[in-house]
């Protein structure tokens, strides 16, 4: 049971058991905070599975009966079946009304944080896209000039049905992306246009070819636009070394540049972050 909403799996479980990662040397599958719940018959979330994992909850559900450890350290080798090589310090208690509250604010204000992702049409690859990014640390957003092709998207996402979609370029949250997918070309290069403008965006990428590409660093020449500006666009989408147009395949490379794109800006911020000496 690790479907489960938050609230909902405290309700249905009372008795539960905090287990957090308090400290991750080396090489861990998960980083030091990460936590998962566990219950009787029950678990939410993970602290990155495998061997460690079922040692933590064996040693919480015997917390439950009234024995256990609040805290174990586990090298992570041989001895217990994984090769990770890192170590990782975890501490348990029972989960109060009180912890339970800090913990949902701290999944809320994560939640907050989600960088958007703004996708600019819903057909086959843009409904693939959606479904492939909601799991991900993502807020997805769908804007279509079409009714019905919002009406099989995942409930997750936020959708707008609107005549004049690039009017919302300028609504994406600083530091957001806009991905560009629409059944017009003409309506993409406008939209792609609008969100080059935007240097304050992670990631602008259009569906497409590289006569696409050429074809678009023609018109946006004859509309004033420079090399610098068609330097930021990725197009195509999802890049060139996997030749497969199935729509889940694009969605799926698609969410991997996004993650990297991300995982580089977070990258980047920690570096400027760290003082010099």
């Amino acid at each position: 049971m690790r479907d489960l909403s938050f609230p909902t799996f405290i309700t249905n479980h009372p008795h539960t058991i905090l287990v957090e990662i308090h400290e991750a040397k080396g090489s861990t599958p998960r980083e030091a905070g990460t936590f998962m719940l566990v219950a009787e018959t029950a678990i939410w979330g993970t602290i990155g599975g495998g061997q460690f994992e079922y040692m933590a909850i064996d040693n919480a559900r015997a917390m439950l009966s009234g024995g256990g450890e609040a805290v174990m350290d586990i090298p992570l080798g041989p001895e217990i079946g994984q090769c990770c090589g890192g170590h990782t310090r975890l501490a348990f208690q029972p989960l109060t009304p009180e912890l339970a509250e800090t913990l949902e604010k701290r999944l809320r204000d994560e939640e907050d944080d989600r960088p958007a992702v703004t996708l600019f049409g819903s057909g086959h690859v843009g409904q693939a896209l959606a479904r492939a990014l909601v799991p991900l640390p993502f807020a997805v957003t769908v804007i279509e000039t079409r009714a019905e092709a919002l009406e099989d998207l995942p409930a997750e996402t936020e959708k707008h049905l609107t005549a004049m979609p690039e009017a919302f370029v300028e609504k994406i949250p600083a530091g957001g992306a806009a991905i560009i997918l629409t059944h017009d070309h003409a309506l993409d290069f406008l939209i792609a246009q609008k969100a080059l403008a935007r240097t304050d965006l992670a990631y602008v990428g259009m569906i497409g070819s590289r006569t696409k590409r050429a074809t678009f660093a023609n018109w946006l020449k004859r509309e004033g636009g420079g090399y610098e500006t068609l330097s930021r666009l990725v197009l195509p989408i999802g890049g060139m070394a996997v030749r497969d147009k199935r729509p889940a395949v694009i969605a799926a490379l698609v969410a991997a540049e996004l993650l990297e794109t991300y995982a580089a800006r977070q990258a980047q911020t920690s570096k400027r972050q760290i003082p010099t000496t």
